[in-house]
């Protein structure tokens, strides 16, 4: 008879612990902290979720401080590998190893395995930095550093604290909040000579003419807002725009903590 095939159990990841079959939870950490009907009990408990809280920093930052130069990419996890947008995630990848980068991405599936396996393909650090979520996702296969958060605020501080660039592949909710967190950060000045570089100019031009058509008449952006932005559907491209923006710029290992 013919080895049947084993099918892996479902699986979660709730910072560094995994749970799988029985124990995987329907509610997550943060959405037990941001719950406004939880019951006054809360009182008593959250000080403690602030030790968590806490641990999770270091355990970022500890794991991190080492890093080499980075460039974080952001992009959706339901882009299938034989989409076009895999193949720009995987090529992407490579050229920011190649160009002396490490790649830090959600480490989940779609356009951040893309990335983390192109990076991995040539030679370069593949980082992910995965979340707790409700239905199961892990790790994909081509991390090489790996660590997953409970808290999305935690995780966030991550992806700009150790990284010197952005780039966002096509992706839905989750990168449009990541995109519209780094032009925020940029526009305040949080971040400095920080690269915010969109893939796919036909998938993001809508969004883009919008800005320049409705935010800017209204007043509500300047011109040099929107500057923050580049766009282009040529890989080598977006890492020249990188290289050239974070000339003269060194994040040295271990710096301090703010």
């Amino acid at each position: 008879m013919g080895r049947e095939r084993r099918i892996p159990p479902p699986e979660q990841f709730r910072g560094p612990v995994i749970a799988r079959r029985g124990q995987v939870e329907h509610s997550t950490t943060d959405q037990r902290l941001l719950d406004t009907r939880s019951p006054s009990g809360f009182v008593h408990s959250d000080p403690w979720r602030v030790m968590r809280i806490q641990s999770e920093f270091v355990e970022g930052f500890g794991l991190l401080a080492e890093l080499p130069r980075a460039v974080t990419v952001f992009g959706s996890a339901r882009i299938p590998p034989d989409s076009p947008f895999y193949g720009q995630g995987r090529l992407l990848g490579a050229a920011l190893a190649e160009a002396g980068f490490a790649v830090i991405t959600g480490g989940g599936p779609g356009a951040m395995e893309a990335v983390n396996r192109g990076a991995q393909e040539a030679g370069g650090l593949s980082v992910g930095l995965g979340i707790e979520l409700p239905y199961e996702q892990r790790l994909n296969d081509w991390v090489d550093l790996g660590v997953s958060f409970r808290y999305f605020f935690v995780r966030k501080t991550m992806f700009v604290k150790y990284a010197e660039a952005f780039v966002i592949l096509p992706g839905g909710f989750g990168t449009l909040d990541e995109l519209f967190e780094a032009l925020t950060l940029v526009q305040t000045g949080k971040v400095t000579r920080f690269p915010v570089v969109l893939i796919g100019s036909e998938y993001w031009s809508g969004l883009v003419d919008w800005m320049r058509t409705t935010l800017l008449p209204a007043g509500l952006v300047q011109e040099r807002d929107l500057q923050i932005l580049s766009i282009t559907d040529d890989i080598h491209e977006a890492v020249r725009i990188i290289l050239e923006g974070t000339a003269g710029h060194t994040r040295p290992a271990g710096m301090d903590i703010p």
